[in-house]
Protein backbone atom coordinates (compact mmCIF):
# COMPACT_ATOMS: atom_id res chain seq x y z
CA UNK A 1 0.00 0.00 0.00
CA UNK A 2 2.93 2.34 0.54
CA UNK A 3 3.39 2.56 -3.23
CA UNK A 4 0.11 4.50 -3.44
CA UNK A 5 1.20 7.21 -0.96
CA UNK A 6 1.63 9.98 -3.55
CA UNK A 7 -1.61 8.98 -5.31
CA UNK A 8 -3.41 8.97 -1.95
CA UNK A 9 -2.24 12.53 -1.29
CA UNK A 10 -3.55 13.58 -4.70
CA UNK A 11 -6.85 11.78 -4.10
CA UNK A 12 -7.14 13.48 -0.70
CA UNK A 13 -6.67 16.84 -2.46
CA UNK A 14 -9.38 15.99 -5.01
CA UNK A 15 -11.80 14.86 -2.31
CA UNK A 16 -10.94 17.86 -0.14
CA UNK A 17 -11.51 20.53 -2.76
CA UNK A 18 -13.29 19.34 -5.90
CA UNK A 19 -16.61 19.01 -4.05
CA UNK A 20 -16.66 22.81 -3.92
CA UNK A 21 -17.33 22.86 -7.66
CA UNK A 22 -20.60 21.04 -7.21
CA UNK A 23 -21.70 22.20 -3.76
CA UNK A 24 -21.14 25.92 -4.40
CA UNK A 25 -21.70 25.82 -8.19
CA UNK A 26 -18.59 27.88 -8.88
CA UNK A 27 -18.16 26.48 -12.42
CA UNK A 28 -14.37 26.37 -12.49
CA UNK A 29 -14.10 22.94 -14.11
CA UNK A 30 -16.32 24.07 -16.97
CA UNK A 31 -13.79 26.71 -17.99
CA UNK A 32 -11.26 24.30 -19.48
CA UNK A 33 -9.61 26.85 -21.77
CA UNK A 34 -9.06 29.26 -18.89
CA UNK A 35 -7.72 26.49 -16.65
CA UNK A 36 -5.31 25.27 -19.31
CA UNK A 37 -4.06 28.78 -20.06
CA UNK A 38 -3.53 29.38 -16.35
CA UNK A 39 -1.92 26.07 -15.43
CA UNK A 40 0.01 24.94 -18.52
CA UNK A 41 2.73 27.66 -18.65
CA UNK A 42 3.57 27.31 -14.98
CA UNK A 43 3.43 23.51 -15.09
CA UNK A 44 5.87 23.50 -18.02
CA UNK A 45 8.39 25.52 -16.02
CA UNK A 46 8.17 23.09 -13.11
CA UNK A 47 8.27 20.01 -15.35
CA UNK A 48 11.45 21.32 -16.97
CA UNK A 49 12.84 22.07 -13.52
CA UNK A 50 11.93 18.55 -12.32
CA UNK A 51 13.47 16.97 -15.43
CA UNK A 52 16.70 18.90 -14.91
CA UNK A 53 16.87 18.10 -11.19
CA UNK A 54 16.18 14.41 -11.84
CA UNK A 55 18.78 14.22 -14.60
CA UNK A 56 21.41 15.81 -12.33
CA UNK A 57 20.43 13.55 -9.40
CA UNK A 58 19.47 16.57 -7.30
CA UNK A 59 15.94 15.25 -6.97
CA UNK A 60 14.40 11.81 -6.89
CA UNK A 61 11.19 10.04 -6.02
CA UNK A 62 10.94 7.29 -3.45
CA UNK A 63 10.23 4.17 -5.51
CA UNK A 64 8.34 2.72 -2.55
CA UNK A 65 5.78 5.54 -2.62
CA UNK A 66 4.94 5.81 -6.33
CA UNK A 67 3.15 3.39 -8.65
CA UNK A 68 6.09 3.20 -11.05
CA UNK A 69 4.50 4.66 -14.19
CA UNK A 70 6.75 7.25 -15.81
CA UNK A 71 6.14 9.89 -18.43
CA UNK A 72 8.56 11.92 -20.49
CA UNK A 73 11.86 12.90 -18.84
CA UNK A 74 11.51 9.97 -16.40
CA UNK A 75 9.03 11.93 -14.29
CA UNK A 76 6.50 9.78 -12.40
CA UNK A 77 2.82 9.95 -13.31
CA UNK A 78 2.01 11.28 -9.85
CA UNK A 79 4.21 14.31 -10.43
CA UNK A 80 2.42 15.17 -13.67
CA UNK A 81 -0.91 14.78 -11.89
CA UNK A 82 0.40 16.99 -9.09
CA UNK A 83 0.98 19.83 -11.54
CA UNK A 84 -2.62 19.49 -12.69
CA UNK A 85 -4.55 18.69 -9.52
CA UNK A 86 -2.93 21.07 -7.03
CA UNK A 87 -3.42 24.24 -9.13
CA UNK A 88 -7.03 23.28 -9.89
CA UNK A 89 -7.61 22.67 -6.18
CA UNK A 90 -6.12 26.08 -5.37
CA UNK A 91 -8.29 27.82 -7.96
CA UNK A 92 -11.38 25.96 -6.74
CA UNK A 93 -10.64 26.94 -3.15
CA UNK A 94 -10.08 30.58 -4.05
CA UNK A 95 -13.25 30.77 -6.15
CA UNK A 96 -15.24 29.03 -3.40
CA UNK A 97 -14.11 31.59 -0.83
CA UNK A 98 -14.96 34.44 -3.21
CA UNK A 99 -18.42 32.95 -3.81
CA UNK A 100 -19.07 32.80 -0.07
CA UNK A 101 -17.45 36.13 0.76
CA UNK A 102 -19.13 38.33 -1.86
CA UNK A 103 -17.20 41.44 -0.83
CA UNK A 104 -13.98 39.72 -1.94
CA UNK A 105 -15.22 39.87 -5.55
CA UNK A 106 -15.23 43.65 -5.37
CA UNK A 107 -11.77 43.64 -3.78
CA UNK A 108 -10.51 41.39 -6.57
CA UNK A 109 -12.03 43.70 -9.22
CA UNK A 110 -10.22 46.65 -7.65
CA UNK A 111 -6.88 44.87 -8.16
CA UNK A 112 -7.33 44.81 -11.96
Amino acid sequence: MLKFSYMAMLLFTVVGSFWLEFFLHIRVLGKIRLLVSSIFPVAMVFIIWDAYAISRHHWHFDMKQIVGVYGPFHIPLEEYLFFLIIPIAAILTFEAVVSVKKHWEQDRANLK
